[in-house]
């Protein structure tokens, strides 16, 4: 089973999730430590579709 770590979209660090092959995510709310942003996000067969950005 493949894994990869959840890159954020705004600054391209590693968050603290991963994905696996089979997981599938729906309007999921991706926050990142490093720039403080989180980013609603689907996933599905390891790609990430970034569905709205939320600005400060």
């Amino acid at each position: 089973m493949r894994t990869e770590w959840i890159r954020c979209p705004v600054c391209g660090g590693k968050t603290r999730n991963r994905l696996r092959e089979d997981t599938v995510l729906i309007n999921y709310p991706l926050y990142c430590p490093k720039c403080k942003h989180e980013t609603l996000i689907n996933a599905k067969d390891l790609q990430i579709t970034v569905i709205q950005k939320q600005e400060c």
